[in-house]
């Protein structure tokens, strides 16, 4: 793969060079008052040396115009931080054909999969036109995240491969060296990730908050100003390069927060300094200002249907389309896509095998339990009531794109079988009812089963209401907990929440070359084992050790993922382990592939009919490429709304 890699990133830098000593970068209408006025330079003076040069007929897109607004919605305050996934401004990144291309890279190297050797674009500028260098990159590695009161846990995961650091070294100015000493197959992978982990800050604004730079006086006015104990969470709160709140920070991203204070109204203003440009000459993005309005999750559909945005599918579920389709007949001005959606469940019920409470624990780490549940779900019923039977119904695996799905793995445990649950339940002692009907536990307690949502998802809700119905056919009495998302969370993480209810694994379509992690115990993100997660984040400091053989049994096929470089082995073990999960059944899948609405303004253009909305990989529409969508008649969509 990293081969192959190599030999496009020399023929994309190839193909730059040569158009940048032919084309002239035409003049930006947004800036140009800025210009004149000497307070930017011209635009051939902002883009780098040898820009990213994007050739859209040859993608099948067309050339736009520069100009207008665009408007879209979040239902969350901290969603702002979608511009960085949206952007999608990475060292490299996926095309949108998911082949990994350089992107702020002007090139790479990479030996034995194990070195890294970047090399960065000359002339390429931050936001606010400080230069982009390898300064950058060192002040991360040496004074952030080898910095004890910054990084307590030391460097993160991306900077490690097992208990091995990356070594780390700055020949240059445009050069960074980064290698381990066996190979690292999954370091590109999360550089293109949806959250990117950014192994580079704007040194020359951070300075100034770190007491190896800063005046000692200045500092400590800037702490009393900002009422904290001290200058590393001071530092700590400017440095927001994924939450993107903090105006002041200069960033690479193609729009640039502009808002000073929180509102519901955040705007984003084309940075002046961006990387990309067409190949007639135009500096992306093409639109000058994004919008984002926060609103009641719960409104968005109607919003939408109103014509309050221009690019929404945040917000929007399956549900949502009929109301989509009359505003669009009803002359709201755009259009419906339904693009394919590419997590692996569209709900999926996560038990929590770290439960708190030891005697669920132990009836949820019984694989019958939790196969009974599955077997208790009628996913045909769900299909019908809330996707018009256009899901594919089974349990959490790969997708029919990925040349791993095997449909025994998406229907096994995942028929409606009542009396087969019941048998399984009754065999693990749980025979033992109410008067009402309901099991009791071990020790006497009725069986009462939690599960907790982030409630913001009307299908999830109306899909437990049915599961409700059908497990009670099994003696288990479901309770449905509506919370904050952050809540929610932080209460899995502890160990608080008996079981919650999530997309299934953001990446369904895997190949050959993804890696595997993401099933095996490693992130406390995965729902069902958040101590196990933590262990192996924090190297032992934090959660669990793992305690349950299959679930080992998964950590080591990642590992000898890991250790391997044969497509076929790694294709086998990809299988295998997608097995152990269809079998064990860690996280019971409901429903995949409904479609998901996209709502495109009928003047916007380069935004596909058909594509995939996925977070990983592809950052929703950040694989899309948002920075080469336009309006025709952009002039007279110039004015940010009232």
């Amino acid at each position: 793969m990293f081969d192959r890699l190599a030999i496009a990133f020399g023929f994309i830098l190839c193909a730059s060079m040569a158009w940048a000593q032919s084309v002239p970068v035409k003049e930006s209408n947004f800036w140009k008052a800025e210009v004149d006025r000497g307070e930017l330079p011209a635009a051939s003076d902002r883009v780098p040396a040898v820009p990213m040069v994007v050739d859209l007929p040859a993608k099948g897109r067309t050339f736009g115009e520069q100009g207008g607004v665009l408007r879209t919605m979040v239902a969350r305050s901290k969603d702002i931080r979608q511009m960085v996934v949206y952007g999608y401004a990475r060292l490299v990144g996926y095309n949108e054909d998911y082949k990994l291309v350089p992107d702020i890279l002007a090139d790479l190297e990479v030996i034995e999969d194990r070195k890294f050797v970047m090399t960065l674009r000359e002339g390429h500028k931050w936001s606010d036109g400080a230069p982009f260098t390898s300064a950058d990159f060192e002040y991360w590695w040496v004074h952030v995240a080898n910095n004890e009161e910054l990084s307590p846990n030391g460097p993160p995961s991306v900077m490690r491969l097992g208990d091995e650091v990356a070594d780390v070294s700055f020949p240059d100015e445009l050069t960074i060296v980064i290698e381990w000493s066996k190979a690292n197959p999954n370091f590109l992978q999360t550089l293109a990730g949806a959250r990117p982990p950014f192994i580079y800050r704007p040194a020359h604004y951070l300075k100034q908050f770190h007491e190896s730079f800063a005046d000692p006086e200045a500092l400590e006015e800037a702490i009393d100003d900002a009422r904290v104990r001290g200058w590393a969470p001071l530092h700590n709160n400017v440095d927001n390069m994924y939450k993107y709140d903090n105006p002041e920070l200069p960033t690479l991203q193609p729009w640039m927060p502009a808002s000073a204070a929180p509102s519901s109204r955040q705007l984003f203003v084309r940075n002046p300094f961006y990387h990309r440009v067409d190949a007639q000459g135009t500096q992306l993005p093409y639109i000058d200002v994004v919008e984002m309005t926060i609103v009641a999750g719960g409104l968005v559909a109607a919003k939408t249907n109103a014509g309050e945005t221009d690019l929404q599918a945040r917000g929007l579920d399956f549900r949502d389309t009929s109301i989509l389709k009359k505003g669009e007949t009803d002359g709201a001005g755009y259009k419906t896509h339904l693009w394919a959606n590419g997590a692996a469940s569209q709900i999926a019920i996560y038990p929590n095998l770290n439960f708190a409470d030891p005697v669920w624990r132990e009836v949820m780490r019984d694989a019958r339990f939790r196969r009974a549940l599955s077997l208790g779900i009628d996913r045909r019923m769900i299909n019908r009531a809330l996707y018009f039977g256009l899901a594919k119904e089974g349990g959490m695996t790969a997708l029919a794109a990925s040349p791993f799905f095997d449909s025994k793995n998406l229907t096994k445990w995942a028929l409606h079988d009542p009396d087969t649950a019941n048998l399984m339940l009754d065999e693990m002692g749980l025979h033992n009812r109410t008067p009402a009907g309901i099991r009791l536990l071990p020790d006497g307690r009725p069986m009462e089963f939690i599960v907790e949502t982030a409630g913001e998802r009307q299908e999830v809700e109306n899909a437990l209401a049915i599961i409700t119905d059908t497990w009670r056919d099994l003696g288990i009495k479901m309770i449905m907990r509506p919370l904050d998302r952050d809540i929610l969370r932080n209460r899995v993480y502890a160990g608080l929440t008996m079981s919650s209810v999530w997309f299934g694994w953001d990446n369904g379509i895997p190949q050959a070359y993804t890696p595997p992690d993401y099933l095996a115990p490693t992130r406390q993100e995965f729902l069902s084992w958040p101590k196990w997660g933590q262990h192996y984040q924090t190297r032992g400091a934090a959660g669990e050790p793992i305690d349950m053989p299959k679930a080992q049994e998964l950590m080591d096929l990642a590992k000898k993922w890991q250790n391997t470089f044969d497509e076929a082995e790694r294709g086998q073990i990809w299988r295998d382990m997608l097995y152990i999960h269809a079998d064990q059944q860690y996280a019971i899948g409901v429903l995949s592939e409904a479609p998901q609405p996209v709502i495109v303004n009928d003047k916007l253009r380069n935004v596909p009919e058909f594509a995939t909305w996925a977070w990983e990989p592809g950052a929703h529409f950040g694989v899309h490429r948002p920075d080469e969508y336009y309006f025709v008649d952009a002039e007279q969509i110039a004015q940010v709304s009232e």
